[in-house]
């Protein structure tokens, strides 16, 4: 595995863009300079994140979400 983490990344199982191993290392995001532990989805290329509204579920139980735009610096935790 490289040193990079994915361009994009989701932590939903169901999403093409899922990556159980590069998870199971660790990814850390930046995202404006700040770190976010609230990322469910980021994509470096075309500079965004999707970040966890709170607590609140849509109609079919999934989390709700907020896409925001800006620079997007991921990172392994752990490095093996």
């Amino acid at each position: 595995m490289t040193d990079t983490p994915p361009d994009r990344l989701s932590v939903n199982p169901d999403s093409p863009h899922y990556d159980a191993k590069a998870l199971e290392r660790g990814v850390g995001v930046r995202f404006k300079g700040a770190e976010k532990t609230n990322v469910e989805e980021y994509c470096v290329s075309e500079g965004w994140v999707r970040l966890a509204a709170g607590t609140a579920k849509d109609r079919f139980g999934n989390q709700m979400t907020v896409k925001l735009k800006g620079a997007v610096e991921p990172y392994y935790r752990t490095n093996e």
